[in-house]
């Protein structure tokens, strides 16, 4: 179960350290109201990252992986996708730079002036939804330690550039390196990929193939739902934080979320890594009951010991990674990591849906999740304020599980 390779393990470790010091920088330099504005931004980035690449990239990897030795069908799949992609990018890139001062004050507010980071984001949007696109191709080529150190140099190029523009510009030096790390990494993605095979020869316009398109648009309406809907909705959530509770309250929240993001990295590197092939090839329902209950015995359990400890050393925890103005924060551990258990425990019935395709419902669940999520936000922050929206996110998280509980409940039971 805990076979994951070293490389692995530490890319993944590398991540969260790189993370943890981020935060720290962020904490220092730019304070609550800055780590609203990165949450804001990332939300928006991750919607925009989906669209620009059509959600295509599990479907890249799929037929890459199918036809590495068709080397004519290769050749269509990557000059298919390249132009699609790259025709995507450049009408995106002309509406984030020609409509700045709109997504300015749609992301941030009326009151702040970022319009320059949309525009370099337009600038970089096009390196970027390439740099995916390779990635995919070295997964499907199962060139997979070359995807690992492609990471490990991203993380780390992606310090470089936070802690520079961060100590130059404050807030927007925060806000630009989020935007220019992934373009950047297009040359470090390249660079690895064209050893493996001549990308740029294989790009011809004569090569277009739509029966492509059309066989990896089937692959893309539960990416796009999950990673586009998703952040839309966590972003109008934070702005109405921002709206109703200020800033800084906005701030407390983002800086939550993250400390939750790290943790949760685990899970999700054991899920993915171990328990998602193993859903993929149980046959009946008994070899995937066994696969829920193998998780259910053994990993939730850990994790769920694991976050009473992070309770107890909450203070520590706000001390180490940001600053004495983050102290509020402690004050949302509670329903965050209660509502973590229960997300951890929707996880691993969640991976059934892409482990047999169950798109339909994949997606009914979804919206259902996402619109409890944003009107019980509002509903507890109402009552509680800012605790109340990680209360919301609580009981979203058991509402989900109850639902998929019900959904596979001849499989778990």
């Amino acid at each position: 179960m805990f076979k994951i390779t070293s490389l692995n393990s530490f890319s993944v470790a590398l991540k969260i350290g790189i993370g943890l010091i981020t935060s720290k920088i962020l904490a220092i330099f730019v304070g609550p109201g800055g780590m609203a504005l990165v949450g804001n931004l990332r939300n928006f980035l991750t919607s925009l990252e989906s669209i620009s690449t059509l959600g295509f990239q599990n479907g890249i990897v799929k037929y890459v992986a199918e036809n590495q030795k068709n080397k004519s069908e290769l050749q269509k799949i990557i000059a298919t996708v390249f132009i699609s992609l790259i025709t995507v990018a450049v009408i995106l890139s002309l509406l984030l730079y020609f409509f700045a001062a709109f997504w300015n004050a749609k992301i941030f507010s009326d009151q702040l002036d970022y319009s320059l980071v949309f525009k370099i984001l337009a600038l970089a949007l096009p390196w970027y939804a390439v740099s995916v696109f390779l990635l995919a191709i070295l997964n499907g080529l199962s060139q997979f330690k070359k995807v690992i150190w492609i990471n490990i140099i991203g993380n780390a190029i992606g310090l470089l550039v936070s802690v520079f523009m961060i100590l130059q510009f404050k807030t927007l030096g925060a806000l630009l390196a989020i935007v220019l790390t992934p373009a950047v990494l297009f040359f470090v993605t390249f660079y690895f990929l064209n050893r493996e095979i001549n990308f740029l020869g294989s790009v011809r316009l004569h090569l277009f193939d739509f029966k492509i398109i059309k066989n990896l648009s089937s692959y893309s309406l539960m990416a796009l739902v999950s990673s586009v809907l998703g952040p839309i909705v966590f972003l109008a959530i934070r702005n109405k934080i921002i709206e109703n509770l200020g800033m800084d309250q906005a701030g407390f929240w983002e800086t939550m979320t993250r400390i939750s993001s790290y943790y949760l990295m685990f899970v999700s590197t054991i899920l993915t890594v171990y328990f998602l092939p193993k859903l993929s090839i149980a046959q009946t329902n008994e070899e995937t009951k066994t696969v829920f209950w193998r998780f259910y015995k053994s990993i939730l359990p850990v994790f769920a010991g694991g976050l009473v400890v992070v309770y107890f050393l909450r203070f520590f925890i706000i001390h180490v990674l940001f600053t004495k103005e983050f102290l509020p924060v402690t004050n949302l551990f509670l329903w965050q990591l209660i509502g973590d258990v229960f997300k951890v425990a929707s996880l691993i019935l969640g991976y059934q849906f892409f482990a047999k395709k169950l798109t339909k419902a994949f997606i009914i669940s979804e919206l259902f999740s996402l619109t409890v999520l944003y009107f019980a936000s509002l509903f507890f922050m109402h009552y509680y304020g800012i605790e109340g929206i990680v209360m919301a996110q609580a009981f979203d998280n058991f509402m989900y599980w109850i639902v998929l509980c019900l959904y596979f409940r001849k499989i778990l039971i």
